[in-house]
């Protein structure tokens, strides 16, 4: 503004000066790309999360393809275990792992997850590949159907990486007991796989003793077998867990043996089959009732099986297998049950639900045929 209040005057530039219009800055492709990931880091990371969960449906379909490649889960289950057994020696656990990732920079940050990176695609491939297999053993609802929801919120929070990098492996106890729980449930598969005709309580309990050493290596360094004092806490745990385990076998499906088939009827073809399958009927037409089950056994028969018949969850009847077993026609890897229930071992009131069902000597529920008596 001038002395008299009115505005400057613009000048002309001299003759022999051109002016340019300023030219905005650049940035180079490498911030653009930073700047990207900063803005929708979070955006990627559940479009990621989406993927796996894609992965691990395509998982489940190959899983159908048979039980024989049950036996490569023991490969998976061993990379796991030692990786997440170096991942807490390297990282920590806690706060221990936010001062280690301070310390060691952007260095450490990409080495963190790089390691859970490979450890969730580890266990997306063993728990959806697990879940058709517990999918079919379970009896749904009945004691053993707790696990195969575990296992699936299991497998479905290994694919939510934000969740699975802050929370789970975050902390030490959580992440040992969702790896625990991961191998328990493959090594249930992979002891029949590559011992067939081992019988299912066996697989079991060598499932829960192995876990609970795979807890314990995750937990402490193992120089500290050295005092005896923590050999005796192993055996300990060791004893407790495989004792537990035994005492809740109901609790847990028999994989990988399920009945494909189950039914009731009241007169048996020459060929073996039911004359007719029956899901309601009225006490007058009976006089005796035959139970037919398939069960399908991809781990060989090292199991016992029974027909227990039960009226509104009253133990009625229980045929042994001798009784009960007869050859399927030309089918491998299944086992047929035929048992018989006549006027001896028939209840005088006969209304009510019934279940035939289909257990090993060891009391675990392999499948069931259920019908209603009904006036």
């Amino acid at each position: 503004m001038s002395s008299d209040g009115r505005p400057p005057k613009h000048t002309a530039p001299p003759a022999n000066v051109r002016v340019v219009e300023p030219v905005p800055y650049a940035s180079p492709p490498g911030d653009r790309v930073r700047r990207f990931f900063k803005r929708n880091g979070r955006k990627l990371w559940w479009l990621h999360s989406a993927y796996a969960l894609t992965l691990g449906i395509v998982v489940v379909a190959f899983a159908q393809k048979g039980f024989d490649h049950a036996r490569w889960l023991a490969v998976s289950v061993g990379a796991a275990w030692l990786l997440v057994v170096f991942f807490f020696r390297v990282h920590g656990s806690g706060k221990q792992q936010v001062h280690v990732h301070a310390a060691g920079g952007r260095t450490k940050m990409l080495v963190f997850y790089a390691m859970t990176y490979v450890l969730k695609n580890l266990y997306q491939g063993m728990l959806f590949f697990l879940l058709p297999f517990y999918w079919k053993s379970t009896t749904f609802w009945v004691d053993n159907s707790w696990f195969v929801c575990v296992l699936g919120a299991c497998a479905l929070l290994s694919t939510l990486d934000i969740v699975f990098d802050r929370v789970v492996f975050r902390f030490r106890a959580l992440a040992a007991a969702f790896h625990a729980f991961t191998l328990f449930g493959c090594l249930n598969l992979v002891v029949p796989a590559l011992f067939p005709d081992t019988r299912t309580l066996s697989s079991l309990l060598i499932a829960s003793a192995i876990t609970t050493l795979g807890f314990f290596t995750i937990h402490v360094n193992l120089r500290v077998f050295g005092d005896r004092r923590w050999l005796l806490l192993a055996a300990a745990s060791l004893a407790l867990v495989v004792g537990l385990t035994y005492a809740g076998r109901r609790a847990i499906p028999p994989v990988p043996m399920y009945v494909s088939h189950g039914a009731v009827g009241t007169d048996v073809l020459p060929d073996g089959r039911l004359g007719m399958e029956v899901r309601v009927l009225h006490p007058d037409v009976i006089d005796k009732l035959v139970a037919i089950t398939d069960v399908v056994v991809p781990g060989g028969r090292g199991d016992r099986l029974i027909h227990v018949w039960r009226h509104d969850g009253h133990e009625v009847h229980r045929a042994t297998e001798d009784t009960s077993r007869v050859s399927p026609p030309s089918e491998r890897g299944m086992v047929r049950l035929r048992s018989t229930i006549g006027d001896r071992q028939l209840p005088s009131f006969l209304s009510g639900a019934w279940n035939v069902d289909v257990e090993t000597q060891d009391g675990q529920l392999v499948g069931r045929a259920s019908f209603t008596v009904t006036n």
